[in-house]
């Protein structure tokens, strides 16, 4: 829900407030008040200091909005969000909403006591420090944050694993919240990313047509056991004339491939699935199916399945 417009007999102080959910500095405040009112809006509770230099001109407790411009302000002059905050900001969904990631110029360094000292309805704030940061990296915002291309790309260098690191990535070029060449363009200004080789080579991936994690990990499956490589997201009508997708088709061998993520469990998926298949049975294509699972633990399992598919279908191996 959005907060009410100030009225037009509204103070300064009222709209800053309003253009930053409540959340002051301190240094803002007595710019518009004196140092002993703001004290004494604290000390009767009417505003509530959040910690060190960061007041709420409310007492109640910290909303998702507020917690942002807290992790902005507390990190000091040039912060911004970035990493998975910043892309959630920008639409992303399925992102792990905390620790809130801010992004501030590599001179500068955040106010660590203030960190360490957040209240216990603040969300953890992490802080990086960026030697690349220029304009186009920058996105309008209140708060301000990185574009949802440099947010991916960074995300993707501080997430916990690679598996993770290709899910962000992914995600968002699935959510068509951002575009592979964007990620390539903000890639190719950040010679020292974390990870620059897997987010180059996940991107080129997503390029190529695997816009899930699950197909990403299949394109690679076929280049590590020497498998010719798929069209990925293959458009085919059915038997009635609607359009679907096919994860992966080999048209020279008449193949099919569906990857399943957890949600082919249910049902109405499952039966939808079912319908698939049999379209694509009866018009005279073999169709396989992996659980997504299986493409990432098991991956020689799921190559000696294709090969022996694709060699029925007439495919010679070379070398």
């Amino acid at each position: 829900m959005f907060p009410d417009l100030p009225r037009d007999d509204a103070t300064a102080l009222d709209w800053l407030a309003f253009e930053q959910s409540g959340i002051l500095t301190t240094a803002q405040a007595t710019s518009l008040l004196t140092e002993g009112l703001v004290r004494s809006r604290i000390r009767t509770g009417r505003w509530r200091s959040i910690c060190r230099g960061i007041v709420l001109t409310g007492n109640g407790r910290l909303t998702r909005d507020q917690q942002l411009w807290v992790a902005v302000l507390v990190a000091g002059a040039g912060a911004v969000l970035g990493g998975t905050t910043a892309a959630t900001e920008a639409g992303v969904r399925g992102l792990p909403q905390e620790p809130l990631h801010v992004l501030v110029p590599a001179e500068r360094r955040a106010a660590r006591t203030a960190l360490r000292r957040l209240p216990i309805d603040m969300a953890a704030v992490l802080v990086h420090r960026a030697s690349v940061l220029p304009p186009e990296h920058l996105q309008l915002g209140r708060p301000p944050r990185t574009t949802t291309a440099r947010a991916l790309v960074d995300a993707a260098g501080w997430a916990r694993d690679e598996a993770q690191a290709q899910a962000v990535l992914a995600a968002g070029c699935q959510q068509r919240r951002v575009l592979p060449g964007e990620l390539r363009t903000v890639l190719a200004t950040l010679p020292r990313a974390p990870r620059r080789q897997l987010i180059r080579q996940t991107v080129e991936d997503i390029a190529g047509g695997a816009q899930a994690l699950s197909e990403i990990d299949f394109v690679r499956l076929c280049r590590r056991y020497g498998l010719p490589r798929p069209n990925l997201q293959h458009r085919r009508a059915d038997a009635s004339g609607r359009i679907r997708w096919l994860d992966a088709h080999w048209r020279a061998y008449r193949l099919h491939v569906e990857i399943d993520g957890a949600h082919h469990m249910d049902v109405r998926q499952w039966a939808a699935d079912m319908r698939r298949q049999n379209d694509v049975w009866t018009a005279g294509d073999r169709i396989l199916r992996f659980p997504a699972w299986l493409v990432r633990a098991r991956p020689a399992e799921v190559a000696a399945d294709l090969h022996r598919a694709l060699t029925a279908a007439g495919w010679h191996p070379t070398g």
